[in-house]
């Protein structure tokens, strides 16, 4: 099935929330073996001064040593209104045309985006991973909701992040003296399956190496359309 027939696109900000409301129900959070990963995508998005014309890209490393395997990118428009907490209906669209256009499919996508870390724990990176039914990590480099808690329990390099009981996920420390990224399950994974993934595609810079280039590419593009 084409990726955009999987379930219909809203109109409007209402028919948005409600189908987040529904679609949560369909994450699947279960352990993935981060170490046998070998194929690795970063995504990411962005928009031009209008915020109707998108620059999506995706690129695909080799893991571990984090060669270039395939990267693409699309230029698109975008018609859903930019909304916090449903960023998701204006980013899946323009990513999925640039994940139809490649040869080579990842094992695990880290979304610059937010999972469960969501109001309504259906943030971009859970989205994004029904679509293309791929295990999905969120990377977000500012939290949405929630709070980090200090906890004994946690690693040295993590932090748990509640909202009241729930676990939304972690604040990841990649680099000493650097703010956090935020990790959380999008699809596919559980919580130790997304850090670990995370920590292995860290090189040297806060966000992940998958992240930065995606980024890149994009803002490549976008200056190179203007």
């Amino acid at each position: 099935m084409n990726p955009r027939e999987a379930f219909p696109f809203p109109k409007t900000v209402t028919e948005a929330v409600e189908l987040q409301l529904r679609l949560r129900e369909q994450v699947r959070e279960e352990p993935l073996d981060t170490e046998a990963v070998r194929l690795v995508a970063g995504t990411d998005v962005s928009f031009g001064r209008s915020g109707s014309e998108a620059w999506a890209g995706i690129v695909v490393l080799r893991l571990p040593e984090m060669q270039v395997v395939e990267e693409t990118v699309v230029c698109t428009t975008v018609s859903f209104p930019y909304v916090p907490g449903l960023l998701s209906f204006r980013e899946s669209p323009p990513l999925l045309e640039a994940w139809q256009q490649l040869n080579t499919k990842p094992e695990v996508v880290l979304c610059d985006a937010h999972g469960r870390a969501h109001p309504r724990r259906f943030g971009m990176a859970c989205h994004f991973g029904l679509l293309v039914d791929t295990p999905t990590v969120g990377c977000a480099k500012s939290l949405l909701c929630g709070a980090v808690a200090r906890s004994s329990s946690a690693g040295e390099d993590w932090q748990p992040i509640y909202e009241g009981e729930d676990l939304l996920g972690a604040a990841l420390y990649t680099q000493p003296s650097a703010q956090p990224v935020y990790v959380s399950v999008g699809h596919r994974v559980d919580l130790p399956s997304a850090l670990g993934i995370v920590r292995r595609c860290v090189r040297g810079h806060r966000i992940p190496e998958p992240l930065r280039l995606a980024h890149e590419l994009v803002t490549r593009a976008r200056r190179g359309a203007a």
